[in-house]
């Protein structure tokens, strides 16, 4: 092996997490132990997300063998990358060893365990090739453990982040500094437009807008705006509608905060096709959804009807295999649907419709869907909502924002610091890579809602819990 390069050993998780992680290596060379293939041998069968990784890291080491030549493997194949797999990758590429040598880690380690195996073949490589850094590459903590206890130098997997730090994340909504119409005021041109307020100003070096994020000032000028245009170094921003007043309800229901107005202004735009919400525990994602989904499925008819679906990872204990129909065995992962739906049905009483007739119609145009069987379809003019998003993988995400055909709208919204998912973090989450990779999108919107409105017990319980 080339003394130049550090050796990365790979986990098992890490392939079944990112089957091309293969490739993210650069110009070094990566080490895979026998261990790993016999453990992405067992983890083959099957429907889910790591079994299809599993094969699929099996295809790229066959196609990689074979255009290497299996005759003599012992010096390395080179990793160069699949027909058909395009990744932002430097130009060199390292090569791929197998362990050759058979170990004993029951001399050292005691129990023959796949981990204790793993870290065998790693110490086994660092005595053939000494001056050379060998690093492993693990998303199991303990295994990092053991491997520094063994002086291996462990580092977890961080090619699949999204951003390196999540307080980074993009949160669609700036404040405005105090001085801002006096600095802009030399080239700000406004005007009104089907009862609109617009201004445009030239945008200086430390303005880092993006489309369609949201501007305020607050104090004595408190202003609202959205950024919906820019061109070179000209902005255009839009006074937003004011949805906390009593004459611009949503379903029957007004925006309590500052956030929640922000939200329900990109939920009711018709040109913005994906909306994402991100917020704790009871700041109105899953009502404001509703409720701008029931206005325009219902009194607008823009959409035809209401889609909901979310990653069904259970909190504690699985409860075993739910009877019934796919909307039956959905709707115990639906809590706060119908929670919500009972909200925006109390806020209809003094309609015309009966209390049961109105339940009846909105049953009628919300479906209930599991996100097992999404591949292959496509949504027609429908509002998508995906609940509990943090649980969803970059790839999950993928596919399920590429469902949406002409005339859909698709709003994301999720808590990142209730993610249940094994090996998800909040920068690896696919709702984080949803928020990060959208910003410059022109059709999409972000807002971070921050202050819960359920009520006191709950807000104290974010805070102090």
């Amino acid at each position: 092996m080339t003394r130049s390069k550090r050796i990365y050993v790979l986990d098992t998780n890490i392939l079944m997490h990112d089957p091309t992680a293969l490739f993210k290596f650069e110009e070094h060379d990566v080490f895979i132990p026998m261990m790993v293939l016999e453990e992405l041998d067992n983890g083959k069968k099957g429907h889910s997300e790591s079994s299809r990784n599993a094969r699929q890291v099996s295809r790229f080491l066959n196609e990689l063998i074979e255009s290497h030549g299996s005759s003599d493997i012992s010096d390395g194949v080179t990793l160069i990358q699949p027909k058909g797999l395009n990744l932002r990758a430097a130009g060199s590429v390292g090569k791929l060893h197998f362990q050759l040598k058979q170990t004993e880690p029951g001399k050292r380690f005691g129990t023959v365990l796949p981990d204790n195996l793993i870290l065998g073949s790693i110490l086994q490589l660092k005595e053939d090739n000494p001056g050379v850094p060998v690093v492993l590459v693990s998303k199991d903590i303990n295994l990092r453990i053991k491997a520094s206890i063994c002086g291996v130098a462990a580092e977890d997997y961080e090619n699949d982040r999204a951003i390196d730090d999540f307080n980074l994340l993009f949160t669609g909504v700036r404040e405005l500094e105090a001085d801002f119409w006096e600095r802009h005021q030399g080239n700000l041109r406004s005007w009104t437009e089907k009862g609109r307020t617009y201004y445009e100003l030239q945008r200086s070096r430390d303005d880092d807008w993006y489309l369609n994020q949201f501007l305020y000032m607050p104090g004595d000028d408190e202003v609202e705006m959205r950024v919906c245009k820019m061109e070179g170094d000209r902005v255009t921003l839009q006074i937003v509608d004011d949805f906390r007043a009593p004459q611009h309800q949503v379903w029957g229901i007004n925006a309590r905060n500052r956030e929640q107005n922000f939200a329900l202004n990109a939920l009711m735009d018709p040109e913005i096709d994906l909306v994402t919400l991100l917020g704790t525990a009871g700041t109105g994602k899953t009502l404001l959804a509703l409720a701008a989904g029931l206005t325009q499925t219902m009194d607008i008819q823009r959409y035809r009807e209401i889609i909901m679906t979310r990653a069904t990872v259970s909190v504690g204990e699985d409860i075993g295999f739910l009877p019934g129909t796919e909307e039956e065995k959905m709707t115990p992962w639906m809590g706060a649907l119908t929670d919500n739906l009972e909200v925006l049905t109390n806020t209809q009483e003094h309609n015309s419709w009966g209390r049961g007739a109105t339940n009846d119609l909105l049953a009628s145009r919300i479906k209930i869907r599991a996100m097992n069987f999404m591949r292959g379809r496509t949504f027609l003019s429908r509002w998508v909502i995906v609940d509990e998003a943090q649980n969803l993988t970059p790839k999950q995400m993928k596919t399920l924002i590429t469902r949406a055909g002409p005339g859909t709208k698709i709003i994301c919204m999720g808590n990142v610091e209730q993610i249940d998912t094994p090996y998800l973090t909040e920068t690896t989450s696919g709702l984080t890579y949803a928020v990060d990779r959208f910003k410059m999108w022109a059709h999409s919107a972000h807002i971070t809602l921050r202050r819960g409105e359920r009520s006191r017990l709950a807000d104290y319980a974010s805070e102090v819990l």
